[in-house]
């Protein structure tokens, strides 16, 4: 007889859903959607996506992102960003690819380019910006 596999679990997405708003630093190891408020530093081992309605205020750091929402920070992204139409980003980027479609918005500086191991994590650990920075000393 032939041994059958279990079915793969599905892949876990954490919410912070429209009308809620969290302050600080969010850690996941999956992917999150945001329909709500970030004020501090969101940090995903996964996709990061930001919907239309939602917002971070302060540094967003993931292995991939999807933005329709706004995002007033520093953006690290290891592998893909795609800035949605009705993005809207202050603040500058740095990323291995980006796809930006018609509307989508973007105040800042973006850096483009394969990101080594090695760089990433430097990146991941640098100083925050001044929008999250004010978040962090607020939030103690």
């Amino acid at each position: 007889m032939a041994r059958q596999t279990p079915p793969a679990a599905p892949a876990q997405i954490n919410m912070i859903g429209e009308g809620t708003q969290f302050e600080g630093t969010l850690r996941a190891m999956n992917d999150v959607r945001v329909s709500g408020r970030i004020v501090g530093r969101l940090e995903v081992d996964g996709k990061a996506i930001i919907a239309q309605e939602g917002a971070v205020e302060g540094d967003l750091v993931a292995t991939s992102a999807d933005i329709a929402g706004v995002v007033q920070g520093e953006i690290l992204v290891e592998e893909r960003l795609v800035l949605k139409g009705t993005a809207r980003i202050e603040g500058n980027i740095k990323v291995a690819r980006l796809i930006i479609e018609e509307g989508a918005v973007l105040n800042g500086q973006c850096e483009m380019g394969q990101l080594t191991a090695v760089k990433a994590k430097a990146l991941k650990s640098a100083r925050l910006s001044p929008v999250a920075e004010q978040a962090r000393v607020a939030t103690g």
